[in-house]
């Protein structure tokens, strides 16, 4: 900085056909502080630009003659405002000859900072220099704000739509990273103290942070964010903040973004290097405080819907008959699964039952469509109605018209799929009426497998449904039912996945108990649905 605050060593190109002009300039330019560089012409001065830009040692402003010896001054900064990379280079026209006001417009219109009519004093030409530069800097500094708040915006909607907290942290450590160009770690701590981390993935995976650590972090969380509302900054030293969140291995001075959800119940934490921070400037660290603040407000929905997971897992548990609880017939053998959804977020309506009746065993298997607690708690409802309708009604065509009423009359905006299939041990006789479920896998004991024509309207529609299809069993056969869980996945045609599960079915080892687990092995890896899984078999 200079006496006045000015700040020295602009670097200068001036390009002049002139050699007189272009050392007098120089020469004031240099007395003034600057670096010059000089071109006599325009095709010299586009290519010294060229090197420089691989070099990255681009001038902070051009001094152009108005006349040069190849090119005129206008379309000289007409080039170089085409070239994404030397947009932002500021341009002053100046020439020995009188201008009017009206000569100097077609320079303006380019892009040109402004005119410097020459000779000029050098005191006017370096306050020339100095205000194009500054001008040019601060657009580059806009731009670069306008880039970061653009970048902040991405970050918000990206962590508005993460379906777990795991996702959100994720999200949020990624976008912390860009908006600040440094290594990230974000931290959401559920009421039951529950730690969730997110690291950049500039981070290498490698020599992660151990239980100690989140211990460590969760401890500090409390501690810090006790009381507090809105978002708060503060700055954890090295001695404090637990070794390798940003750097494997590497303890630093941790600079922490720290914001509660709105019932205040959940801690949120940004964190990043504090040096790297300071270095990003205020704007940085501003912006970093608005992510910690949109975080936590995109946790507390997530939270709640943690808290309505555990409740639905909790009646489909509590609903869902054990294995060990299962009823038992003579000369019939049933196994079943649950799986819940691997995505946090998920709430299924899946189930299955399995019912003596005064005919033989009745089985089922469905799903209430929709992912909420509404859906788990319609599916237990769906449960108690079936158990309460088989007292006195065995039919499966007169149980899934019954279930449809009961959806319709207390949940119009409900629909579900369900699977029902009446069999009797003593002669293997089956009855199965769908209603928009997969239909049944038959597996006979001669090794084929082939799904059982049984189709019909879903649950809820109202529509009229199809007599049930009767087959008959012979001893070892087994009848498979399952929900869509098992086999759908993201971009796979149905019908592909189900022709999957029939190879693998056929490739199982006999016995229920081999079914199930040989199809949970070979399709259940990070559900993003619930499974639920029957399987019956006709004793030898």
């Amino acid at each position: 900085m200079d006496p006045q605050g000015r700040p020295n060593r602009t670097t200068v190109l001036i390009v002049d056909g002139d050699p007189a002009d272009r050392d007098a300039l120089a020469a004031a330019l240099r007395r003034a502080g600057h670096r010059v560089l000089r071109a006599a012409s325009g095709a010299e001065a586009l290519a010294d630009l060229d090197l420089r830009l691989r070099k990255g040692t681009l001038p902070d402003v051009a001094l152009v003659g108005a006349d040069l010896p190849d090119l005129t001054g206008v379309e000289l900064c007409r080039r170089l405002k085409e070239h994404p990379r030397l947009l932002g280079l500021p341009v002053v026209h100046m020439s020995a000859e009188a201008a009017a006001p009206a000569d100097r417009c077609p320079g303006l219109d380019t892009g040109d900072e402004s005119y410097l009519a020459l000779p000029a004093e050098p005191e006017a030409v370096d306050a020339v220099v100095r205000a194009g530069v500054r001008a040019a800097r601060l657009r580059a500094d806009n731009r670069a704000l306008v880039g970061r708040l653009t970048l902040l915006s991405e970050t918000v909607v990206t962590i508005q739509s993460a379906r777990s907290l795991k996702e959100l942290a994720d999200a949020a450590a990624d976008g912390a990273a860009r908006l600040t160009g440094t290594p990230a770690a974000v931290f959401v701590l559920n009421p039951d103290d529950e730690l969730y981390r997110g690291l950049s993935r500039d981070r290498a995976q490698v020599a992660l942070p151990d239980d100690d650590a989140h211990r460590a972090v969760s401890a500090l969380l409390r501690r810090l964010t006790r009381g507090q509302s809105g978002v708060r900054l503060t700055t954890v030293a090295s001695s404090l903040w637990p070794a390798g969140f940003f750097r494997p291995g590497v303890r630093q001075d941790a600079r922490l973004a720290l914001a509660r959800t709105q019932d205040g119940h959940a801690p949120v934490c940004l964190a990043v290097p504090a040096r790297g921070l300071r270095r990003a400037g205020q704007e940085s660290e501003t912006l970093l405080a608005r992510l910690a603040e949109a975080t936590a407000l995109a946790a507390e929905p997530l939270l709640m819907y943690q808290v309505e997971r555990h409740v639905a897992l909790t009646l489909q548990h509590s609903f869902l008959p054990q294995p060990h609880h299962l009823p038992e017939l003579p000369g019939l053998d049933v196994a079943v699964r649950y799986v819940p959804a691997s995505r946090e977020t998920e709430i299924g309506g899946d189930f299955y039952a399995a019912l003596d009746t005064a005919d033989g065993m009745l089985t089922a298997v469905g799903d209430v469509v929709g992912h909420s607690l509404d859906a788990a708690t319609v599916m237990v409802e769906l449960r108690h109605a079936l158990r309460a309708y088989c007292v006195d009604e065995s039919d499966p065509g007169v149980l899934a018209e019954r279930l449809d009423r009961m959806l319709r009359r207390y949940h119009p905006e409900l629909t579900a799929t369900v699977c029902l299939a009446l069999t009797d041990p003593a002669t293997g006789r089956t009855r199965i009426a769908n209603a928009g479920h997969i239909p049944p896998l038959l597996l006979r004991a001669t090794g084929t497998a082939d799904y059982v024509k049984a189709h019909g309207p879903l649950l809820g529609p109202g529509l009229p449904h199809p007599p049930p299809t009767e087959l008959f069993l012979e001893p070892g056969d087994r009848l498979l039912m399952v929900t869509d869980g098992l086999i759908e996945t993201r971009g796979t045609d149905l019908e592909v996945s189900m022709e999957q599960l029939r190879a693998a079915s056929l490739g199982a080892l006999p016995g229920l108990d081999a079914l199930c687990d040989t199809l949970l092995a070979s399709f259940a890896h990070d559900p993003e649905d619930d499974i639920a899984m029957l399987a019956l078999q006709l004793r030898n």
